[in-house]
């Protein structure tokens, strides 16, 4: 699987570090991903996502429909 959050569509940020003699190295910021099973009460059962921590946390206030449903995805699929 490619390292982007399913639910969020969050996914590497390039980035520049610059030493002291400034010198330039280009790198990527990944995402935290974590998989997930998370229980949806809808369908009686468990869904497996792999998304980032941020989105858990936005789980927690919303809840899996309304934050499906926002992102445009059928949790039958999953």
């Amino acid at each position: 699987m490619s390292r982007v959050c399913q639910l969020t569509g969050k996914k590497a940020n390039n980035a520049v570090s610059i030493s002291f003699s400034h010198k330039r190295h280009k790198h990527l910021q990944h995402v935290n991903l974590q998989d997930k099973r998370i229980w949806w009460a809808e369908g009686k059962r468990f869904v497996k996502f792999q998304i980032s921590t941020k989105a858990i946390k936005t789980l927690q206030k919303k809840g899996l429909a309304a934050f499906a449903k926002e992102a445009g995805l059928d949790l039958r699929k999953f």
